[in-house]
C-alpha cells in the first residue's frame, strides 16, 4: 500500500501494475481516501513503553493501545508473568522486557507509561512501608535515567507517571484540587518523593503527573476488597463512612492516561478522579443497590484493621479530590457519577 501511496495517479504508471485506463473519477478518489487513511493512521502510530503493564490499570491500558494498532513495549520485572496476561496468540507484536532490555524498548519509543510500584490496599509492616515506597522511587528513577540517557533522535517525547491522591493527606471538610499543598501522612510523604523522581526527566520531554483516585473496575482495585467486606457486614459504609471517596472508572482513567500521551495539553499535575466525589456511606448505599443488598449495618474500624493494619487507613481516612485540570481540558468523562460507574462495572 505504501508503494502505491507514494505513486501518482497518472497513465505512466508502470504496465506491470495492470491499472485499466477506464477507471473511474470515483474508483480513482475511493483508491485516494484508501491511501490517505492508510498514511494518516501510519502517522499517529505510536511506540509506547509501559512499566506496571500487568496491574490492574496497565493490563487495560495494553489492551486498548494494542486494540489501537499501537506498538506496545511491557517493561517488567517479570516476563513469565506478563506472558500469561498477554500471550502471544492474543497480542501479536508486543514485546516483553525484563530489566535488561527496557533501555532498547525506551529508546525505540515515542512515550513512556509509568504505572509500577506494590499495591497499598495490603497489611502494612514496616517492611511493607518500605517497599511500598521504594518499588516506585526505584522504577520511576530507572525510567527517567534511562529516558535522560537516550541519544536526542531515539529519546521519548513524552512521560506520563502515575501518582495518587494520597499526595493531599485525608480531609472531611477540604477540597483538593492540582495546586492543593501535599498533606504531612505516610502517602503524601510516598507521593512527594514519587513526584520527585519522575519531576527529574529532560525538559525536553513532557511531563504528566496523573495523581489517581480510588479506581473501580471488574475483577480487582478497591471494590474486590471492598466487596467481600461489604457482603459479611449486611453491605454498610466502612468506618464512619463520612470520609471522601474520591474514586474513578478504569475506562476513565485508562481514556485518560491514553489521552495524555498524544495531546499536548495534557502536561504537569493532572487529578485522575471523577468529577462527583461521594462520601463512603453513599456509596456504600449505591453499591447496595446495585447488588441488591441492604446499607445500613458499619462495618467497624477494628475489622478492617484486622484485615489491613495500617493500611486501612487508605479507606478509614479520605479525601475530596476534584479533576480541575481535566475538566479544564474537556477531558469527557464516561462514567461521573458512582452510581453508573457501578452499573456499568457489576450489572
Amino acid at each position: 500500500m505504501e508503494v502505491f501511496c507514494s505513486l501518482s495517479w497518472t497513465h505512466s504508471i508502470s504496465p506491470r501494475l495492470h491499472i485499466p485506463h477506464s477507471f473511474s473519477v470515483v474508483e480513482t478518489n475511493r483508491f485516494r481516501v484508501i491511501c490517505s487513511a492508510a498514511q494518516s493512521q501510519k502517522a499517529n502510530q505510536m511506540t509506547v513503553s509501559v512499566t506496571g503493564a500487568t496491574g490492574f490499570i496497565g493490563t487495560r491500558l495494553v489492551q486498548r493501545l494494542h486494540a489501537d494498532n499501537h506498538n506496545v513495549c511491557v517493561l517488567t520485572r517479570s516476563k513469565s508473568k506478563a506472558e500469561t496476561i498477554f500471550p502471544v496468540k492474543n497480542f501479536p507484536g508486543i514485546v516483553i522486557a525484563e530489566e535488561a532490555g527496557w533501555k532498547d524498548c525506551i529508546e525505540g519509543s515515542n512515550a513512556v507509561v509509568n504505572l509500577a510500584g506494590m499495591p497499598i490496599s495490603t497489611r502494612w509492616s514496616p517492611e511493607i512501608k518500605k517497599e511500598i515506597k521504594e518499588s516506585r522511587i526505584r522504577v520511576t528513577s530507572k525510567v527517567v535515567d534511562l529516558i535522560n540517557s537516550s541519544p536526542q533522535g531515539v529519546r521519548p517525547t513524552v512521560l506520563v507517571s502515575a501518582t495518587a491522591v494520597g499526595y493531599y493527606g485525608t480531609s472531611e471538610t477540604q477540597v483538593f484540587n492540582e495546586n492543593s499543598p501535599s498533606g504531612n501522612d505516610y502517602l503524601a510523604e510516598v507521593c512527594r518523593e514519587w513526584e520527585g523522581t519522575a519531576l527529574k526527566v529532560d525538559k525536553d520531554v513532557r511531563l504528566a503527573l496523573i495523581r489517581i483516585g480510588v479506581v473501580l473496575g471488574k475483577d480487582g482495585g478497591a471494590l474486590a476488597k471492598m466487596i467481600p467486606l461489604f457482603m459479611m457486614f449486611a453491605g454498610g459504609p466502612l468506618g464512619s463512612g463520612q470520609q471522601w471517596f474520591s474514586w474513578i472508572h478504569l475506562d476513565d482513567i485508562v481514556n485518560l492516561i491514553y489521552e495524555a500521551l498524544s495531546n499536548p495539553s495534557y502536561k504537569g499535575v493532572i487529578n485522575g478522579t471523577a468529577p462527583n466525589p461521594v462520601r463512603l456511606s453513599e456509596m456504600c448505599n449505591q453499591l447496595g443497590n446495585v447488588l441488591g443488598r441492604p446499607s445500613w449495618l458499619l462495618v467497624p474500624d477494628f475489622a478492617l484493621k484486622a484485615v489491613l493494619g495500617e493500611g486501612a487507613s487508605v479507606v478509614l481516612e479520605g479525601q475530596k479530590v476534584v479533576p480541575a485540570k481535566a475538566k479544564e481540558l474537556g477531558f469527557p468523562f464516561k462514567y461521573p457519577y458512582v452510581k453508573d460507574a457501578l452499573k456499568s462495572i457489576l450489572s
